[in-house]
């Protein structure tokens, strides 16, 4: 201190030090201004004049001169209370009148220092993702300030898309980093950040009711999802809300909420919600208290009054991944009654009882009767085959007809994998890895990782993290475990699928569980043929419409992370297939799931190729996984791709089919 305050340099001596020692901390002061029969009203004044009648300097503005006194701040006795400025949260302004939480650099909400570790882990936590953070001024998100207030369908899944592709990224560079390194990997927070620093967002224009571009029964697997796309805009607390103006100060309106089962929420009726008030739970440092009606729990007891209508978000453990959360956008709800009553810990809760605005699409209803049929408290209607694969594959798949009383599919033998009748030979054999447990990210020393640039394919819970030319996997040459991370597509289909029959289609797929994009489904089984067996195939006159072909034209789409976003070279990672050889699988006579998947224009899965070794021989297998998060009884669908030349497209001109798959961008036919 001894330079003085504000860059202001005050000389040695010029003043009582003990004095300054003494003072109270300035945050706890109150200001103290003149009665109006003391002098003028208050006016401001710079800090070093020149200063009116019956005003004077203070420290540290008093001149250097040292001519003005030093007032004894101990000695002014103050009628009003003082009240330290910390006992106030000033939320940060914005254009569009959110009111977010204060957040850390990486999005994850502040809490009270933990002390010096707590402090070096913030530390590194910033250097390790420093880069990934930083502005860069020449980025454009290809998002106008228009759209970033009001959204549209498209730009609510391409944001969607873009916030899992680098969350996914993320979540790779965390994984490659030394292992038991003690940061506590959220990407979810990190991705959630850059895109809202970056523009990369919609819907920022808080309002009541629907959200544009979002529909009920989206799903969504991380809190930072619902804020990107402007659903709701709290990444941590339950209730969102905005003051609306009206009167003189305005009064809090709810605008949705978070049911995600921290509190006594009741939510056994599909289309009633009863929702428990925030805060008062207990923790490491305080005990249960009783809510309070203020915040979010006065917002919605305004909404009550007001009768507005409010989001709905439900949040239920994930059916795949049982330490996850999955969350589903149930509709618009209105508050019908609250009331108080004692929750678990003994303490006061504020009750709102919240029902369904009828005539809306059924979602969270949905999800009830699936936990019936998987606990076997209902039956399927419709159920044909309780297991289609007769335990083929670990996880059963039903099969069902809710439609008609056609009675199943024609006959095929189901093999859950791809057949190479002639030991069909695709690459020259190389060694498979050496790991003796399990292939680990950043294993510098790992053949197989090497084979895949250096960067693991997957993450630590098996999401594919971006389409490559040609993923290789362990094999079962590999001496690592079966369930090693690099087995994915090896290791059997982890959602519950179902094959229905549709109105239009034929049979189709589906799955009773949410699956999260770059979720593995299944690949496609069948047996190798060649392009002469291909044609001749269904010379009777039938045509073969179980059959994968490698070297078809297929949609073209941007699943890979933007490097932008992350700080690296500008230079996409490629998405272009490279195949050591063409490859044709038919599943007409044996095969699996996959020859259910019908086509779509807007498909929301897509295939990768992968190769893998067995007995000294490389195989190319073809797998699927979903494109973008997929509700759960919604079909899954591929693009099933065009001739790859004129020539061949004219001859497969009288094969062409009307497209049914109702998309906005559906071509009218396919192949």
């Amino acid at each position: 201190m001894e330079g003085g305050l504000g860059g202001n340099s005050v000389p040695l001596n010029s003043f009582d030090k003990s004095k300054v020692l003494d003072v109270k901390p300035l945050r706890t002061l109150v200001p103290l201004f003149p009665d109006a029969s003391e002098g003028s009203p208050f006016v401001c004044v710079p800090p070093n004049g020149p200063f009116p009648s019956g005003f004077s300097p203070f420290f540290p503005f008093s001149g250097p001169q040292g001519s003005q006194s030093t007032p004894d701040l101990n000695q002014n006795d103050f009628n009003a209370t003082a009240v330290p400025i910390r006992s106030f949260r000033a939320e940060p302004p914005a254009s569009n009148g959110q009111n977010m939480p204060p957040m850390d650099t990486f999005g994850s909400h502040k809490h009270k220092s933990a002390g010096a570790s707590s402090v070096k882990r913030k530390a590194k936590r910033h250097k390790d993702l420093e880069f990934a953070i930083t502005a860069l001024s020449d980025f454009n998100p290809g998002i106008s300030l228009s759209e970033r207030d009001d959204g549209n369908r498209e730009l609510v899944e391409n944001v969607l898309l873009r916030f899992d592709a680098l969350r996914r990224r993320l979540s790779q560079m965390e994984d490659a980093k030394e292992l038991h390194s003690g940061i506590i990997k959220r990407a979810d927070l990190k991705a959630g950040n850059i895109m809202m620093s970056k523009g990369v967002r919609t819907n920022m224009k808080k309002r009541i009711g629907v959200v544009p571009g979002v529909e009920i029964g989206d799903i969504f697997f991380f809190r930072m999802e619902l804020c990107v796309v402007g659903l709701h805009s709290q990444s941590m607390a339950g209730i969102d809300y905005m003051v609306v103006k009206g009167d003189s100060e305005g009064e809090p309106v709810a605008l949705s909420i978070v049911s995600s089962g921290g509190y006594d929420d009741d939510a056994e009726d599909p289309d009633v919600l009863v929702y428990s008030g925030q805060g008062g739970n207990a923790n490491k440092d305080k005990e249960a208290s009783d809510q309070k009606l203020e915040r979010g729990n006065l917002a919605l007891e305004k909404s009550l009054h007001r009768a507005n209508e409010v989001r709905v978000i439900r949040g239920l453990k994930d059916a795949v991944h049982q330490t996850s959360k999955v969350y589903v956008y149930d509709g618009l709800f209105k508050i019908q009654e609250s009331w108080t009553e004692k929750g678990k810990s003994g303490c006061n809760m504020f009750k709102y009882k919240l029902v369904r605005v009828p005539g809306q699409t059924s979602a969270f209803s949905i999800w009830k009767s699936i936990q019936k049929w998987k606990e076997g408290l209902s039956l399927r209607v419709g159920l044909i085959l309780p297991d289609l694969t007769s335990g083929a594959e670990s996880t059963p798949v039903s099969l069902v007809n809710e439609v008609d009383d056609e009675k199943g599919p024609a006959h095929f033998t189901y093999n859950p994998t791809v057949k190479y009748s002639k030991s069909f030979k695709l690459v020259q054999p190389s060694f498979g890895c050496k790991c003796r447990d399990a292939c680990q990210a950043g294993n510098s020393n790992c053949s197989c990782n090497k084979k895949n640039g250096g960067d693991f394919p997957y993450t630590a819970n098996g999401i594919l993290v971006c389409r490559k030319p040609l993923i290789y996997e362990c094999g079962p040459s590999c001496p690592c475990f079966r369930n090693c991370k690099n087995k994915v597509s090896q290791t059997g289909f982890k959602v519950h699928l179902e094959v229905f029959k549709t109105r239009d289609r034929g049979w189709g797929l589906r799955s009773w569980d949410p699956v999260r994009a770059g979720t593995f489904i299944c690949e496609y089984a069948g047996e190798v043929i060649d392009e002469i067996k291909a044609r001749q195939d269904g010379g009777d006159g039938e045509k073969n419409e179980y059959v994968f072909h490698t070297n078809r034209l297929y949609e073209s789409f941007k699943w890979n992370y933007e490097t932008g976003l992350v700080g690296e070279e500008s230079s996409d990672p490629t998405e272009d297939f490279d195949f050591p050889s063409p490859l044709i699988i038919s599943a007409k006579n044996s095969g699996n799931v996959a020859r259910f998947m019908n086509h779509s224009c807007s498909p929301n899965v897509f295939w990768q190729p992968i190769m893998y070794e067995h007995n000294n021989e490389a195989f190319l297998h073809i797998a699927f996984f979903a494109k973008r998060h997929i509700p759960p009884m919604t079909e899954l669908t591929y693009d099933y791709g065009t001739p790859h030349s004129d020539e061949t497209r004219s001859k497969a001109a009288h094969e062409k089919k009307k497209c049914l798959c109702g998309s906005r961008k559906c071509r009218g036919c396919f192949y």
